[in-house]
């Protein structure tokens, strides 16, 4: 490639007899050049005051250029979907004529009309995407330099462009990440470039930029919501609708660059085939414009088509077309690969002829993407009748924030649902207003309600790019009646009146049934009030308001006779709690149980204050610390030290009530430390352990249940007369993506208090389990005798993991050691296995 000076390369056009032309400095710059611009609009080189390209763009920049560019231009409109957790705006372009510009309201009217089946009016919609991963750079400063040609260029096609469509660009789905990557490369970038992939500019520093604030991967997350940056990108996508995602992204710097389609055979089946016949259209497209720039690509191998929480999946499920694209990654400005030398300006330029691409190709097939669109919601299974409905009839019983967790995620993919009026039996089940829902399956949205609670367990290709199950039943732990028919007219769109807490007069303490998802954060606020609270050993019941009622083990008790504390202090402070945790508090008037245990019984432990500390930083599974960091932070308010794993042999663990540990190798600590953290537990601290920090403990004889580890498991497969052709089947069945399997609870056990029933339903993701412990009473839970639930999971792994430890109970003199052997709070979605980490944290410490 050339060292210096400038070279140009003419991107193909299907459209005119004129081309937009690339410029390119080879070392470092990228931009569009073409005679025929508006001079009247900023440049990104000019508003930058340097070439595009020549440093890794901040968020804010990308920010003020988007907002330049609308005031410079009448085709430049800002569409604003809300802050990243760390308070940066997310800003996306909406370019088109200024005509249309001054029609977005009505535009905006006519999409919300698509989902009803109508005839579709006005321009097509498509949406460019880019850089939902932090550190996949090229594809935000591509947004940049497409932006400002859509909006200078005087070209016929792009005129016919922006007055046949609307364009939506988002230049950085990912804020937080983005700016994490590029202080970190332009930090360790100097005068001269080094291509040496072991440099620091190309070598991150633990998390690195992929993700966000709490470490998530935002291109898994858009089914779960889980994040600001998420949601509002999916309000995002239902405002517009558009016909049309390109979803940019970059992989490993040895690789070309994809375009779908992705492997026929790893392609949902839920996508329809005209889905996939507009895909293979569309990279016609992107073959020509690559194909000009003499760059080498493939599709149909790699990626796949299957899970619709990714940014190019969950437009096929909701009547759009989705296209991912992923470029070879420089990271830094310049990298040696086995491909020679690769450069973010190359990086650029072809993430902006895919994209100039996929405007053409969308403009060629505009019709067709329109008609698809069309015929998606038209069925006549995607309307909502009156009358009698088949449908889903959910309930989380005792939980009414599990099921209002369940509305927020239904209606921001604008999933229809209704409320009980009265309690119904179906199934042998009773459905209580208060925590149930009606979700019928005749609806606009029935293709992505269906996707959300799939339960398929036999696939024609057993290989997965990510998960191969994500069903929200069994994520929410949910009771369900999957062929429910209800009179649609009899429910309600309105949400039950919530619980009125009273005080009585008379009461002596207030119970919190531990069922419930709130009543942790709730706890955690007592406490940090240094309140007293106290949790059940063993079921009981007691008189409520004259009524008999019955409270599960786990059940907290709130006294009202407290040293330091009146009891009107703490009736005004249960009062405003209940107002903030909408839960059900029951005042009762007496100690005394009518069965089970009475209220000033031993078998009421005390619930000590926690301080817990995650051990974070290489060698440690940054998404697994960033779940557990959002679980402590953002749900149950626990002020939780964050510790590099290269510093906690220097801390002092006794300040400390627990430790915890995510999934990991933590190879670099040392037998110093091992001895360090074996006195914690024995002073009486609670080690919290997944996945593969249970190796590490046990390889340092402070976990005494042994270890499977993958090696175990493989000898499993039978490969006798296998070929060289078999090696990747063999691999797809070996490998564990993500499935969903069920296991059997010890009830009896504190680390499953809180747990409907004696079955628990998790999403496994690694080859390790744990053997049967022969000191008695340490197994609190099983993988069921038949575990597989939903997904894929090899048969050798179903026969080996039944019946056998996933969770245990370590005790240590005063302390203990809770082992899992997967993460319970996959993605922060898996609701209905959270509360094992909060038993893990609040009760555990109390049994010794």
């Amino acid at each position: 490639m050339l060292k210096t000076g400038l070279f140009l390369l003419t991107l193909f056009c299907s459209l005119s007899l004129t081309s937009p032309v690339i410029a390119a400095d080879s070392q470092r710059v990228i931009s569009v050049s073409n005679s025929n611009l508006d001079p009247v609009i900023t440049s990104p080189d000019a508003f930058l005051g340097y070439p595009l390209g020549q440093w890794h763009l901040r968020h804010d920049q990308v920010n003020y250029y988007l907002k330049q560019l609308a005031r410079d231009s009448a085709k430049v409109s800002i569409e604003d979907t809300g802050q990243s957790h760390e308070a940066r705006q997310q800003l996306t372009a909406v370019i088109t004529s200024s005509e249309n510009q001054t029609k977005l309201n009505d535009i905006l009217a006519q999409r919300q009309t698509v989902k009803s089946g109508a005839n579709q009016a006005g321009p097509l919609v498509i949406w460019l995407a880019y850089s939902i991963h932090g550190d996949e750079a090229s594809g935000a400063h591509a947004a940049l330099s497409l932006s400002y040609f859509l909006a200078s260029s005087k070209e016929p096609w792009v005129k016919q462009l922006l007055d046949e469509a609307v364009v939506l660009i988002t230049p950085s789905q990912n804020p937080d990440g983005m700016d994490r990557f590029s202080t970190w490369t332009n930090n360790y970038r100097g005068q001269t470039d080094v291509s040496d992939s072991n440099h620091k500019e190309h070598r991150q520093n633990w998390p690195n930029g992929r993700t966000n604030h709490y470490f998530a991967d935002l291109n898994r997350d858009l089914l779960f919501l889980r994040h600001p940056e998420t949601r509002g990108r999916v309000a995002l996508f239902h405002r517009w609708q558009p016909h049309y995602v390109g979803d940019f992204h970059e992989m490993g710097r040895d690789k070309s660059y994809f375009f779908q389609p992705g492997v026929p055979s790893r392609t949902n089946p839920a996508t329809s085939k005209p889905n996939q016949l507009l895909t293979e259209k569309l990279a016609h497209f992107h073959r020509k414009a690559l194909d000009g720039l003499k760059q080498s690509y493939f599709s149909r191998e790699g990626f796949d088509d299957f899970y619709y929480g990714k940014g190019s999946t969950y437009p096929d499920i909701n009547g759009s077309v989705g296209i991912l694209f992923e470029q070879a990654s420089s990271r830094g400005q310049v990298q040696i690969t086995k491909n020679g030398e690769l450069r973010l300006s190359q990086a650029i330029e072809n993430q902006l002829a895919t994209s100039i691409s996929s405007l053409k190709g969308c403009l060629a097939l505009k019709d067709e993407l329109i008609e698809y669109q069309s015929d998606f919601y038209q069925g006549r299974d995607k309307v909502l009748q009156r009358g009698r409905q088949t449908g889903f009839l959910l309930g989380a019983p005792a939980n009414r924030a599990r099921i209002e967790d369940l509305t927020k995620l239904l209606s921001q993919h604008k999933i229809k649902f209704y409320y009980l009026t009265n309690t119904v039996n179906q199934g042998g089940i009773d459905f209580n207003p208060d925590t149930s829902l009606f979700i019928p399956i005749n609806q606009p949205q029935k293709s992505l309600l269906l996707a959300m609670f799939d339960n398929s367990t036999e696939f024609e290709d057993p290989t997965f790019y990510d998960v191969s199950s994500w069903n929200l039943e069994h994520a929410y732990h949910l009771q369900m009646v999957r062929n429910s028919k209800l009179d649609i007219d009899v429910l309600s769109p309105q949400a039950p009146a919530k619980f009125n807490f009273k005080m009585s007069e008379q009461a002596v303490a207030v119970l919190v049934n531990w069922q419930q998802d709130l009543a942790a954060p709730m706890l955690q606020a007592l406490l940090q009030d240094n309140l007293l609270v106290k949790f059940a050993l063993k079921p009981f019941t007691i008189k409520v308001a004259g009524e008999t009622k019955k409270f599960p083990a786990g059940t907290l008790q709130i006294p009202l006779k407290q040293a330091g504390h009146t009891a009107s202090e703490i009736k005004d402070k249960l009062v405003k709690l209940a107002k903030q945790y909408p839960l059900n508090l029951y005042s009762v008037t007496t100690s005394a149980s009518t069965s089970g245990i009475d209220l000033g019984s031993p078998s009421f432990k005390i619930i000590k204050p926690i301080k817990p500390l995650l051990i974070t930083g290489r060698g440690t599974d940054a998404s697994e610390v960033g779940q557990l960091w959002y679980y402590l932070d953002s749900k149950l308010s626990v002020p939780v030290t964050l510790v590099d794993v290269g510093h906690i042999s220097k801390i002092r663990l006794n300040r400390y009530t627990h430790v915890i540990m995510a999934s990991g190798n933590y190879s670099s600590l040392d037998e110093q430390f091992a001895r360090q953290l074996g006195k914690f537990t024995s002073d009486g601290g609670t080690v919290i352990a997944q996945k593969g920090a249970l190796t590490w403990l046990n390889k340092n004889n402070l976990l005494k249940s042994d270890i499977k580890d993958t090696r175990f498991y493989l000898r499993l497969f039978d490969t006798r007369g296998l070929s060289y052709g078999d090696k990747e089947k063999l691999a797809a069945r070996q490998s564990i993506g993500g499935a969903i399997v069920e296991l059997k609870l010890d009830p009896s056990n504190p680390i499953s208090f809180g747990i409907r029933g004696n079955r628990l339903p998790i999403l496994k993701n690694m080859a390790i389990g744990l053997t049967t412990s022969s000191t008695p009473f340490t197994v609190a839970a099983k993988y069921a005798d038949e575990p597989l639930l939903s997904g894929y999971l090899a048969k050798e792994y179903q026969a080996s993991f039944s019946n056998n430890p996933a969770i245990v109970l370590e005790t240590r003199d005063q302390g203990a050691i809770v082992g899992l052997a997967d993460n319970l709070m996959f993605r922060n979605i898996w609701l209905g296995s959270e509360k094992i980490y909060a038993n893990a944290l609040y009760f555990v410490p109390a049994l010794n």
